[in-house]
């Protein structure tokens, strides 16, 4: 037998229930991997309240690494052994889960796979954001908005190495602290002052080049604010809610700017786009120039303490489940 976590009614974290149930079996195109650590994302908590609409009863998680256990027959390139991780596929809470063959990434012997499981969803979207979204350039500024954040962290270091200079957002004098280890510039706390008044005055009155906004709702008018003209806004998430219709007209009296709500998935439809993506951020962990911060390992059982610790920002770095721990 295997244990997954099960939601079979929308809600609070408390529907995140332990079950028992049998390993799966590959069907055609899949692997069946041996769980070793699980991301936890907000999309987990979006799906799990019914914010994202799923068909009930389902097991989370979207992003997960193991070692793969057992192939279908008509798999080719994957093999019984193989140390793999993946993003976008169902089911990660789990022992045991079966992924398509050609969703899953190659993870070197020397990456650990908590490392895999922390870095892959949020190091892809770093790369896409920060190579496609608005390809940063030295010399540029650029705004990350929960720069202590897993994703903020990866942004905040990824954007540096890059020749970027970082002002980054938080909520206390703790995550000021983390945001500055992972490379942030300048740090703006938003719960004690106008960020894009701050901004401003950091840039000389110019504005940032662009602002990588996770959060949506509640920092959707800094970041517009924020900008120089003709600068670029990412909203690649919602954390903190929606953002409320708006007229369009705003970007024009912005100063021209951009608005995008990309996504990840649009950036890795493709088998090659997928590991080349993959690589890039398994290539930069493996050598050292840059690395991912665990915040909290918890055991599967403890996946309602994981999502409300994320939820309600008692969190720095990524949130891992560990189901056989």
């Amino acid at each position: 037998m295997s244990r997954a976590i099960v939601v079979h009614t929308p809600g609070g974290p408390e529907v995140l229930r332990p079950a028992e149930r049998a390993v799966p079996v590959p069907g055609p195109g899949q692997v069946v991997v041996a769980v070793a650590a699980s991301g936890v994302n907000f999309i987990d908590i979006y799906q799990r309240s019914g914010g994202y609409p799923v068909p009930m009863p389902f097991v989370p998680g979207i992003e997960a690494a193991g070692t793969v256990v057992d192939v279908a027959a008509d798999v080719t390139g994957v093999a019984v052994g193989d140390r793999v991780a993946w993003v976008n596929q169902p089911g990660g809470y789990a022992q045991h889960v079966a992924v398509p063959a050609a969703a899953v990434v190659p993870v070197e012997p020397g990456i650990p796979l908590e490392t895999a499981a922390a870095a892959l969803l949020q190091g892809m979207t770093a790369h896409y954001l920060l190579h496609d979204t608005y390809p940063v350039r030295p010399g540029d500024t650029v705004l990350v908005h929960a720069a202590a954040g897993g994703m903020g962290q990866w942004l905040t270091r990824w954007a540096r190495w890059r020749g970027a200079r970082v002002i980054g957002t938080v909520s206390s004098a703790a995550k000021a602290e983390v945001a500055r280890a992972a490379g942030a510039d300048e740090i703006v706390r938003y719960d004690r002052a106008d960020t894009a008044a701050e901004v401003r005055a950091l840039t000389g009155g110019a504005g940032v080049d662009a602002v990588y906004d996770g959060v949506g709702g509640p920092t959707f008018d800094a970041s517009l604010a924020a900008l120089r003209p003709r600068g670029t806004l990412a909203l690649y998430g919602q954390a903190g809610g929606p953002v409320p219709p708006f007229d369009p007209q705003r970007l024009n009296a912005a100063g021209s700017v951009l608005l995008t709500r990309p996504n990840l998935s649009h950036h890795i439809a493709t088998r090659h786009e997928l590991l080349t993506r993959a690589g890039a951020v398994l290539s930069l962990l493996a050598t050292g120039r840059l690395r991912v911060h665990v915040g909290g390992r918890y055991p599967l059982a403890d996946a309602a303490a994981a999502h409300a610790d994320l939820a309600g920002r008692r969190s720095t770095g990524k949130l891992l489940l560990l189901p056989h721990g």
